[in-house]
């Protein structure tokens, strides 16, 4: 079962929703037509309140995504490239290919999700006022309003300085701005997060203690979360300060396992798959450029008659430029892509396949800055490649 639901793209940004946002979504149009637009506009059919309530989480959802959208679109203005945004239980997610490159854009992505919540409150808020200037149904002046309001809090709990929220980001740009440390702003970041996650669950279980409200669990769930984001960040800005100075070309493999677009899968199983541990692996073009990679288990997926004149370039899939590193990029820019058994192909200045590294080879490097030894200083093949990768047999 798919977990994320595909809406497409806008802007060119891929955008999905996690199958949970329902669940929240309901929840949300009924409170609103079981308790707040009875009380806000009295004497409605059931259908009306329920209609409203719908339409103001529908709304609300819609602005969520403005938020996340805003956040995006400013990141990838200072060349922070955007895998995905996501809508899930409790929020959105925009997932980053990197991070700001300076305090300034630190601080305007994180800005920018609360601008797009203040805006998004004040068109709602507008809103309402005119259609009770016109005369429209109180129902929909009072869901206008509810929206209105919603999206102030959002924006104002956002705003709270501690890691993941937007305020823990702007917290972090100051530190980074007057101590020139982006690390130390990570870390008091996370430290605060912490500390209002622990808080938020405290005053989740005293509510639900004290008035018997479930809406307490809400809160405390939050909380958790938050807890669990800013353990998260410490660990991060920990991996962070280990890896700090290495680049990427340190640890690359600069005689990497790789094929090319015309290569035959038997060709290609016979010479390379069958004499090495990868299970992933970059196919290039025959001047070098990567067109993609290809698996084993994409490989496997061929009938045995055909492997003999199948090519990999028609089973490649291709790699996004988020996806790819550089060989003078920071090392700890590879941290987040350093997922088990996964393989990403290192660039050189020109373009070409500098080499390969792993989630291994990312997770080795950590280990030994742990032991106090720098990561170019492990010996084997390591280091920057001074001319074309190897060309590995076609036939």
């Amino acid at each position: 079962m798919r977990q994320t639901i595909s809406l497409g793209r806008i802007a060119g940004i891929p955008v999905g929703v996690h199958w949970s946002v329902l669940f929240i979504m309901f929840l949300l149009a009924d409170g609103l037509a079981l308790t707040v637009l009875p009380a806000a506009a009295p004497h409605q059919p059931a259908a009306a309140y329920w209609a409203g309530g719908l339409g103001a989480a529908v709304a609300f959802f819609a602005c969520l995504l403005a938020h996340e959208l805003a956040h995006a679109l400013v990141a990838r203005h200072y060349g922070v490239p955007v895998r995905r945004i996501t809508l899930w239980l409790l929020g959105g997610v925009s997932e980053l290919g990197g991070d700001p490159p300076s305090p300034k854009a630190d601080l305007l992505v994180a800005l920018a999700g609360p601008a797009a919540s203040v805006l998004c409150g004040a068109l709602a808020a507008g809103a309402a006022v005119a259609a009770q200037a016109a005369g429209a149904p109180r129902l929909a002046a009072a869901s206008l309003l509810w929206l209105a309001t919603i999206n102030g809090i959002l924006a104002a709990f956002n705003l709270l300085p501690g890691a993941p929220l937007d305020g823990g980001r702007v917290l972090r740009a100051v530190i980074w701005r007057v101590r020139g440390d982006r690390a130390a702003g990570t870390r008091a970041a996370a430290y605060t997060g912490g500390l209002l996650g622990t808080l938020l669950v405290v005053a989740g279980v005293l509510e639900v203690l004290l008035t018997r409200s479930l809406s307490g669990i809400w809160l405390a769930l939050v909380g958790m979360f938050l807890s669990w984001a800013a353990g998260a960040e410490q660990r991060t800005a920990a991996l962070t300060d280990l890896v700090s100075g290495a680049t990427v070309g340190d640890i690359v493999h600069t005689v990497p396992v790789c094929g090319y677009e015309s290569q035959t899968v038997d060709a290609f199983v016979r010479s390379v798959a069958s004499r090495c541990t990868y299970r992933q692996f970059p196919v290039l073009t025959i001047g070098g450029q990567v067109l993609g990679t290809v698996s084993l288990g994409r490989l496997a997926q061929v009938p045995t008659p055909a492997r003999a004149t199948v090519q990999l370039g028609s089973l490649v899939v291709p790699i996004r430029g988020h996806d790819l590193l550089r060989a003078d990029q920071p090392l700890v820019d590879a941290l987040r892509l350093a997922s088990a058994g996964r393989l990403v192909p290192v660039l050189d200045r020109t373009g070409i396949l500098a080499g390969v590294v792993t989630g291994t080879d990312i997770a080795h490097a950590v280990e030994l800055a742990a032991l106090g030894v720098p990561p170019d200083a492990g010996g084997g093949d390591v280091g920057l490649a001074t001319g074309p990768p190897p060309r590995i047999g076609l036939g």
